[in-house]
């Protein structure tokens, strides 16, 4: 028990120097964690502060758990400029998920030197590190989804309601994480349904009918509310439920402005497929193993991992190869959880699992079972041989387009004949770019409100800016009104991107189409900055007035 704090801080401040010195030491970000960093910060520090300028892209828990450090920033600007407010939540929730994975194991009866390596080797696995430290929302996801996996494991053995109802209270804030989370949250509630119908045979068959469809609503019900709660905010506001789905800044509109999904369906397929297996290689031996093991053990538990993140890895596979989302090697993360709760469960269960209030089903455990040195040593050795696929997978660009440019951080002067070098130098310039460009703006002496600006690629100029006031952005309430007519509102800058690809989603293009060719007839060219960072537009700021 006295190793547990030293774990969780340990992994904690490791993660964080990590992300630490990506940002400060290589200005590596990336954009999705740096947009939910700029969103928290016009919650709190944006000419027009509100909660519903969190935006609704995303689902809000990453950014809301910013605000604090957030807060911050009005006095030390480099919270949000690199973002330290985001790498310190993907450090704190990576640090709680491998507490996380230390409790299943301690469940399970393991012992406490065998359950600290088990943590240690999932923490040190190198796609861990990565999402422990970069803001992304892959960390949270991690520990909400890792934390109900545990819960619902303690109930197949306790049958103890207060385990069901944290499973969904974990899962609905999955949810408020990422929109995978529903279909992690059907599958528990299927599963949850499952189990309790199996033990049919020791109640009646009409009982245990009713008593699945309440374990099933214990389980979903927070989630459910959770997703309803923010689908009509979400249409309150915006006119749209689901605007990750259907609004222009949405994953189908970035698609179609970015000329359609690559690859076709197959291709698709076998890139999901091998995701998966380099993020969990040791898969395709410990599933099947767990599950003839599980079998002849009648332990249902071994059920719960493989349900709720094969949920999840089924959705995001099916989303690639059906064309409506991306190729990113971090949507197929959940594998690594799985793997590692997989090779646990192959330890037969020794420990009886303290809980509050034991139901009539309660399995029992006894805890002289014995496990043989060798099964012990196994889990070990397949947990460490994992490590190295995942590290070599993250450095192959045609696997990983994210994440491959690290094999490149201290390659500062690529050869120009060398594509990839060069392309990952342009990876890891991302947003250098937006804050040379807040440098000049914050040089200015200008009031708030002069300059106007889209965050569908102004959201890193605005994090990187000591002065957030001076902007203009979508979530302003009196945006549309400032656009329309932005000389009397009293706007001098106008910052604009081209109008192709994303760009054509911006609102300066939308409402006036030449403005980055001619400043829409209405302004004159001031400023022009070339993009070094990749997938990044040149940016034109035009002058309203003299």
């Amino acid at each position: 028990m006295s190793a547990r704090p030293g774990l969780f801080f340990a992994a904690f401040a490791g993660y964080l120097a990590i992300g630490l010195t990506l940002s400060l030491r290589f200005g590596y970000m990336l954009g999705d964690a740096l947009a939910r960093t700029s969103a928290a910060q016009s919650v709190l520090l944006s000419r027009d502060p509100h909660v519903s300028a969190i935006g609704f892209i995303f689902t809000p828990l990453t950014a809301l758990l910013q605000l604090p450090l957030v807060a911050l920033s009005a006095w030390w600007t480099g919270i949000t400029r690199w973002n330290i407010s985001g790498i310190a939540v993907s450090a704190l929730f990576m640090a709680g998920t491998v507490m996380i994975i230390l409790g299943i194991c301690r469940d399970r009866g393991l012992t406490g030197r065998h359950s600290s390596l088990i943590a240690v080797l999932f923490a040190i696995n190198p796609m861990i590190l990565f999402y422990g430290a970069n803001g992304m929302s892959e960390a949270v996801f991690l520990f909400f989804t890792c934390w109900a996996v545990r819960r619902l494991i303690r109930w197949v053995d306790t049958d103890d309601v207060h385990d069901l109802i944290v499973a969904g209270i974990a899962l609905a804030l999955a949810y408020l994480t990422r929109y995978d989370g529903v279909v992690a949250i059907a599958g528990a509630a299927f599963l949850v349904a499952g189990v309790t119908l199996l033990r049919c045979g020791r109640g009646s068959w009409r009982t245990m009918r009713r008593q699945a469809l309440l374990d099933a609503v214990l389980v979903a019900g927070p989630g459910f509310v959770a997703f309803v709660v923010w689908s009509v905010t979400s249409w309150l506001i915006t006119g749209e439920a689901l605007a990750q789905l259907s609004s222009s800044y949405g994953n189908a509109a970035i698609l179609e402005q970015s000329g359609g999904s690559t690859g076709a369906p197959l291709s698709n397929a076998v890139y999901a497929v091998a995701a998966i297996i380099v993020l969990g290689p040791i898969l395709p031996l410990v599933l099947p193993a767990t599950g003839v093991l599980a079998r002849a053990r009648r332990d249902l538990g071994a059920l719960v991992a493989p349900v709720v993140f094969g949920a999840i890895l089924a959705f995001q596979a099916a989303s690639y190869i059906s064309g409506s989302t991306f190729g990113f090697l971090r949507f197929y993360i959940c594998a690594i959880p799985l793997a590692v709760v997989a090779l646990i469960q192959i330890v037969p269960g020794r420990a009886a699992v303290r809980t509050r209030r034991p139901g009539a089903f309660r399995r029992e455990r006894f805890a002289e079972v014995r496990v043989a040195p060798a099964l012990i040593a196994a889990t070990v050795v397949l947990s460490v041989l994992a490590i190295p696929v995942t590290g070599w997978a993250m450095l192959r660009q045609s696997l990983s387009s994210q994440q491959y440019a690290l094999g490149h951080l201290l390659d500062d002067r690529p050869q120009a004949a060398d594509a990839e070098a060069v392309a990952a130098q342009r990876i890891l310039a991302s947003f250098s770019t937006e804050r040379k460009l807040a440098a000049y703006l914050d040089r200015q002496d200008l009031p708030d409100g002069s300059i106007i600006v889209d965050t569908v690629y102004g959201f890193a100029v605005l994090a990187a800016s000591a002065h957030p006031t001076r902007f203009v952005v979508p979530s302003d309430q009196d945006f549309t009104t400032i656009l329309n007519d932005p000389a009397a509102a009293g706007v001098r800058f106008m910052l604009t991107v081209p109008n192709t690809g994303r760009g054509q989603s911006d609102a300066l293009n939308r409402r006036y189409p030449s403005i980055y060719d001619n400043g829409g007839m209405i302004a004159t060219l001031d400023y022009e900055v070339p993009n070094t960072g990749a997938d990044q537009p040149n940016w034109r700021v035009y002058r309203i007035g003299s």
